[in-house]
């Protein structure tokens, strides 16, 4: 996955994570569809997580941005915090993505920001912001993830 290993922790998140003998940054990366759309998780807390991709190679036949890879972005990110919020022993689940296209990119890199909207003993909700280089919004999204026992 190339670029995951130059995401940003916590210290508070290394010491909690330090003893489950898990590749942190492997775990919190975008996964093969991400690497697939060159997602880059570049920070990750259970407070806050952002996240870059390339418009080019993301977008639809009209040459736009493709909605589905603004929804592809805001689920990484907003799943990340669902985890890191969950702890070691915790899995989160996406059940609930909804986004909100509110302009087209054609080219650049766009950026996610991922807040807790809610954060429980079994969901996570969190809202992520889409913006393009000149920090314009481009997308609203909100993830609501069920946190479940990873044993």
């Amino acid at each position: 996955m190339g670029e995951h290993g130059k995401t940003t922790f916590p210290q508070e998140v290394l010491d909690q994570w330090v003893g489950s003998g898990l590749d942190l940054p492997a775990l919190f990366s975008a996964g093969h569809l991400g690497e697939r759309m060159s997602v880059r998780v570049v920070e990750a807390s259970p407070e806050r997580v952002v996240g870059t991709m390339p418009v080019e190679g993301n977008t639809q036949p009209y040459g736009l941005l493709h909605g589905g890879a603004s929804a592809v972005l805001a689920e990484t990110l907003g799943s990340v915090g669902a985890m890191l919020h969950g702890g070691p022993s915790r899995i989160a689940v996406g059940v609930d993505l909804n986004c909100t296209h509110h302009r087209g990119v054609r080219s650049g890199l766009v950026t996610g920001v991922a807040t807790p909207v809610h954060r429980g003993r079994t969901t996570a909700t969190y809202e992520i912001v889409v913006t393009d280089e000149q920090d314009k919004r481009v997308c609203s999204a909100r993830l609501t993830c069920v946190l479940r026992d990873a044993g």
